[in-house]
């Protein structure tokens, strides 16, 4: 099962970048959990987060595959990566853009992570069953 960092922890950036490829196709399932961590800012910035796939590891899709919103402030945002749909993507990469504004140094800063975690086909399954049974 995948548990890992696509971003590693409270790692600081100050400029567009990308992480690590990772590979997901030995995943015995094709969805996964992102969490994506902030642990610290500076007031009057954003950062966006997305995900990238590739069937190579090598091109890059221009677009993503899914994308947190836009963040100004410390905290956790969970997001579901759902590959079903994408059969051909076999690597996956987080690619962060930030914005600063306002007063004082024009510079942003931000410290965070994205962790990226395979969900169980069991869980995944009762998951689906319990949201049918409500709706």
């Amino acid at each position: 099962m995948i548990d890992t960092f696509l971003v590693a922890d409270k790692t600081v950036v100050s400029a567009k970048g990308d992480g690590p490829t990772v590979d997901v196709s030995g995943a015995a399932g094709r969805v996964f959990l992102l969490t994506l961590e902030i642990t610290k800012i500076i007031e009057q910035e954003s950062l966006e987060v997305s995900i990238h796939g590739s069937a190579d590891g090598a091109a890059w899709g221009a677009k993503p595959v899914v994308a947190f919103s836009q963040k100004f402030y410390c905290g956790q945002s969970p997001l579901l990566l759902d590959l079903t749909a994408h059969p051909d993507v076999k690597f996956v990469r987080a690619h962060w853009d930030v914005a600063r504004w306002g007063r004082g140094t024009e510079t942003p800063m931000f410290e965070f992570g994205v962790r990226l975690k395979e969900i169980p086909a069991d869980v995944l399954r009762a998951a689906t069953a319990e949201a049918k049974a409500l709706a």
